[in-house]
């Protein structure tokens, strides 16, 4: 259609809507999409039904109440280490992916590239091409999700103006370490280009590891565009709540984005979400329990089916390959024939691992698994998944 944007061209519904609709359809159990369907915190739910009860519905700063910008910096300075952290360093946005497309408006012109990794998050290539920007992927190589930084050096041109670093990573829950932080950062500084960072699943670690934010090293603040959100800690996707902190000259220009396109954040929920301050740390305590738990339960239900398992550093997804599988089990042709087989035979829907790569083919044998999910409905998945060799 001659009245389209050329940006449109290449939108269609992302697999993992379809997957779901899929699920829907055989009543199924859902391990695609990332949605925790675990309760939202009492005390969040109570704060937001009362700002709504109180009528706190006129629009608030474009920037975020002050209430919820004093719990991130607070939260940024002690759980982050990033001693730079300011409110009027901080815009509340309508989830963090809102916050990354302003982000990316903020410094993106046409033709710009924007270096990212793979297995990548879609919605972050998608959102580059829709901003006018050319993504540039650079594999990581499982199972620890390790990266070649000459490649990433020659990757690097003038056009280069940002890199994304995912940390823990959808959909393979790669942890970056200090050391490659530190290896990055200097790149960055070598070439003068921005870090954008994704943390949303900053308190999901496991086995001992840290999660370090790319801001908080020495210098790095300056050069960093940091973005997390709520969803996921507080199990509240439907809130959309997230945020940036940013130097200045880069913050600034990201309200006013911000202000343009969202005017705020939903106000009584952003009430809400600052009643975290209230909860203590044994809440992330038993967030990170709870989750190491499951996880074991994933991972081992899939390895005792047969599937290659690289055991998640963090987040909750687990990318799992069935190369091995395919030889003894029909309808594995590729990652979209057997998503199909699994929703089709075990009722259980996942993510075709081709989503996650330029080049499909690399992702022809993986699929992710969520498993953000209730205890129950975790169980009820993995008793479906045995019906895959039975």
């Amino acid at each position: 259609m001659k009245h389209l944007a050329k940006r449109t061209e290449g939108l269609v519904q992302s697999d993992i809507r379809a997957v779901s609709q899929m699920v829907d359809a055989v009543a199924g159990v859902n391990l695609g999409q990332g949605i925790c369907d675990l309760p939202t915190p009492a005390e969040l739910r109570a704060a937001a039904h009362t700002a709504i009860e109180e009528g706190r519905s006129t629009y608030s700063s474009y920037s975020g109440i002050p209430a919820l910008r004093t719990f991130i910096r607070d939260k940024l300075q002690n759980f982050n280490r990033i001693s730079r952290a300011s409110e009027d360093e901080i815009v509340v946005s309508v989830g963090s992916t809102g916050a990354f497309a302003v982000a990316l408006l903020s410094i993106l012109d046409p033709g710009d590239e924007v270096i990212l990794f793979e297995p990548y998050y879609g919605y972050h290539r998608h959102l580059i091409l829709a901003t006018g920007g050319v993504p540039i992927s650079i594999p990581q190589r499982g199972p620890d999700w390790t990266l070649d930084f000459d490649k990433l050096e020659s990757a690097v041109t003038a056009r280069t103006k940002a890199v994304i670093v995912t940390t823990p990573a959808n959909p393979h829950g790669k942890v970056w370490r200090r050391d490659e932080l530190i290896a990055l950062q200097k790149l960055a500084e070598r070439h003068d280009i921005l870090m954008v960072t994704d943390e949303i699943y900053e308190y999901m670690v496991f086995d001992e590891r840290e999660h370090i934010s790319m801001a908080s090293l020495d210098g790095a603040y300056e050069r960093t565009i940091t973005i997390s959100g709520f969803s996921k800690t507080f199990n509240m996707t439907g809130w959309r709540l997230g945020y940036a902190a940013a130097p200045a000259p880069i913050i600034d220009k990201m309200g006013l984005l911000n202000d343009l396109f969202y005017i705020c954040a939903p106000t009584p929920l952003q009430h809400g979400v600052a009643a975290a301050a209230e909860l203590g740390e044994d809440y992330y305590v038993r967030l990170k329990q709870d989750y190491t738990s499951k996880r074991e339960l994933m991972c081992t239900t899939l390895e005792a089916l047969g599937f290659d398992v690289p055991w998640p550093q963090g987040a909750y997804y687990v990318l799992a390959d069935f190369e091995k599988l395919s030889t003894s089990v029909a309808g594995l042709g590729d990652s979209r024939s057997a998503c199909k087989t699994l929703i089709e035979r075990c009722g259980v829907g996942t993510v075709a691992g081709s989503a996650f790569y330029s080049n499909p083919a690399d992702g022809r044998h993986k699929l992710r698994f969520c498993f953000a999910k209730e205890w129950d409905v975790l169980q009820d998945a993995c008793e479906r998944l045995g019906r895959l060799v039975r």
